[in-house]
């Protein structure tokens, strides 16, 4: 049978991006689907708006340890609206950039909503379109709890970015890394932070250490915990609204004169793709795949948010890259889920590569494992009355003497824990580590002759 496309992607994100150039690049016809903006979540309203912001919050610290150099900081004023015009219009610049990538790669561009009619037919508007191949990255959407009274006067992580005025107060509910990381943007900006967690600590899923770590650091910032959350409900007030929050402690009503940001979690984006006409399973919300990223219809596949795996952008990416060279570059290969590096730009700084300190000992057991764990002052703050510490752990196979996890809590943990990441993906050992030299005096030389 002779089909429009060799290929058809469903979605203009990263990861769906990212498979329609590398499979044109292999020679396929390849055409793209997507009703909103291009580059998905991250580019619009994710990881690099939200980066942006991270960046502007952090100059406030930087003009106070600047004075113990030597700086003599004049009058400083933030302005929310200057900020955000600036982040739109770098938004639409890289909108462009993505559409140049497109255009160059030959992929045809659909602007419409698609929708299976059968297993090689979408539904575009009024017309159909027909492919050999279909590769579903639909991504995902933040999600709204539906056991919260007054749920729908909340804003989601994707409307912050578009709020006219900043917060003087802000309540935001959840404490995974979204929250997070926006509870560490408003509190720098100068916002008055509230922050609302179900469990006892935030960033369920990291390293013990670390999460307490940063959950301590952001209280010493001047961010308001509330945590073994129970039951919230938010109404309206005069100025705002108010938040009743039932925890072990009793109820503790909390203010937000503008508005409340619910940051817990996103789900996958199944609904309206039509595949209750197709044979593709759904199990938990998410498309199943196996590890070639196959569903249970042999030439349709999905990448990225909504197969939920990991949620990251350069997952999508890679695994989108890697369906194309297995399809159309006969170059099967898979992800190894366990050695992806990660970061929560809060403040300060979280990264992470490899297995937690509690997933390694449930991989290979507990007499297995053996952890160095350091705190240190950076040197930045010495000049300074400020004393913010740092953290650093590394979690080792006792066997094989295999660095298994590498972990920091810091001032650009992310850009420091990339390159270790390297390390640990290639099965690097302790003693490889504390064979190295260091680099003197910076913050990565505490990864070396750690413990020693």
């Amino acid at each position: 049978m002779t089909y429009d496309f060799d290929l058809l992607v469903i979605g203009g994100g990263s990861g769906g991006i990212a498979a329609a150039r590398r499979a044109a690049d292999h020679g396929a016809q390849v055409g793209l689907v997507e009703t909103r903006q291009l580059g998905g979540t991250c580019v619009n309203r994710g990881c690099l708006p939200k980066k942006l912001m991270v960046y502007a919050a952090q100059f406030a610290d930087q003009f106070e340890v600047a004075t113990s150099y030597g700086w003599a900081a004049g009058e400083r004023r933030f302005d929310w609206a200057t900020l955000i015009a600036a982040i739109d219009g770098e938004v639409q610049r890289l909108r462009g950039v993505y559409q140049d990538l497109l255009d160059k790669s030959g992929v045809e561009l659909f602007r419409h909503r698609a929708q299976f009619v059968d297993e090689h037919t979408l539904a575009l508007g009024e017309t159909t379109v027909t492919a050999a191949k279909i590769l579903i990255a639909a991504g995902g959407q933040p999600t709204r709890p539906d056991n919260i009274a007054g749920i729908e006067h909340a804003i989601t992580s994707d409307d912050i970015f578009s709020l006219p005025q900043q917060p003087k107060r802000m309540v935001i509910i959840g404490g995974g890394y979204i929250g997070c990381e926006f509870a560490s943007i408003l509190n720098g900006l100068g916002t008055e932070v509230t922050q609302i967690v179900q469990g006892d600590s935030i960033l369920s899923g990291f390293d013990d250490d670390l999460r307490n770590e940063v959950h301590a650091a952001m209280q010493r910032r001047g961010i308001t915990m509330v945590t073994n959350s129970e039951q919230i409900a938010i109404a309206p007030a005069k100025s705002g609204f108010t938040l009743a929050v039932t925890t072990e402690q009793g109820q503790k009503t909390v203010f937000s004169d503008v508005v409340s940001l619910a940051a817990t979690g996103r789900s996958p984006n199944v609904k309206g793709l039509g595949l209750e006409n197709i044979d593709v399973t759904v199990e938990k919300g998410a498309i199943a795949v196996d590890d070639h990223y196959r569903t249970t219809v042999p030439h349709i596949f999905a990448i990225g948010d909504i197969i939920d795996r990991v949620s990251l952008t350069p997952v999508a990416i890679r695994e989108g890259r890697l369906f194309a060279d297995a399809e159309f570059g006969h170059q099967p290969a898979t992800l190894d889920y366990d050695t992806i590096p990660t970061a929560v730009f809060t403040t300060p700084e979280l990264g992470s590569v490899g297995l937690t300190e509690a997933k390694a000992a449930k991989t290979f057991g507990k007499d297995d494992i053996q952890t160095y764990c350091s705190r240190f002052q950076p040197l930045y703050y010495s000049l300074s009355d400020r004393e913010p510490q740092g953290l650093i752990k590394l979690v080792i196979q006792k066997s094989t003497d295999r660095v298994l996890g590498a972990h920091l809590v810091g001032n650009h943990a992310a850009e420091i824990v990339q390159g270790v990441a390297i390390a640990v993906t290639k099965g690097i050992t302790k003693a490889d580590f504390d064979a190295t030299l260091a680099i003197h005096p910076t913050t990565a030389e505490e990864f070396i002759g750690l413990g020693a």
